[in-house]
């Protein structure tokens, strides 16, 4: 079995190196340790740091070499939109609040299908429309940049304490 374990920057001469794909839903690109087969039936094992987020379009090599991309594969979600900003941005936040993964784009939210999130957007002005869609969220402020696949080495958004000392009033200066 193959094993897959090291992200690459890119294959050699474009894509005339990738070897097969890996066809994955969100909730599985999300996994440090999987079992799966490649779109030529092929079975593979994923091993991953934790929290790590396979992306569509990543390349994952292994042992031998071969290079293997990443696919979002379609799945139930929810397109939503609104009438203006303002709606959307409100729908945003109440998804937050709920800690609701969404994927931001230009003008529209995406979420994975839900049907009471999808009563509570309707009922925030929402028009909410459901869809077989690769589901790509944001990957939040401390999950390594933005949720896009063309992170560009960014790194997080905000830094992360390694570690966080508490100040008491009583603690010497």
């Amino acid at each position: 079995m193959l094993t897959l374990h090291t992200k690459v920057a890119h294959a050699d001469a474009v894509s005339a190196n990738v070897a097969a794909q890996l066809v994955l839903p969100y909730e599985l690109r999300e996994k440090c340790r999987l079992r799966a087969a490649l779109d030529t039936g092929e079975e593979v094992a994923v091993f991953t740091v934790r929290g790590t987020v396979l992306r569509d379009g990543d390349l994952l090599t292994g042992e031998d070499k071969r290079v293997i991309r990443v696919v979002a594969a379609p799945e139930p979600t929810y397109k939503v939109t609104c009438a203006d900003a303002h709606t959307l941005l409100r729908c945003a936040f109440h998804l937050g609040n709920r800690h609701t993964q969404a994927q931001v784009g230009d003008g529209f939210l995406r979420i994975r299908a839900d049907a009471v999130l999808k009563e509570m957007l309707a009922g925030l002005g929402a028009t909410v429309v459901e869809q077989l869609s690769a589901f790509e969220p944001e990957s939040g402020a401390y999950g390594g940049g933005h949720g896009h696949h063309h992170d560009h080495g960014l790194g997080p958004l905000a830094p992360i304490p390694l570690r966080q000392k508490i100040h008491r009033p009583g603690d010497p200066k």
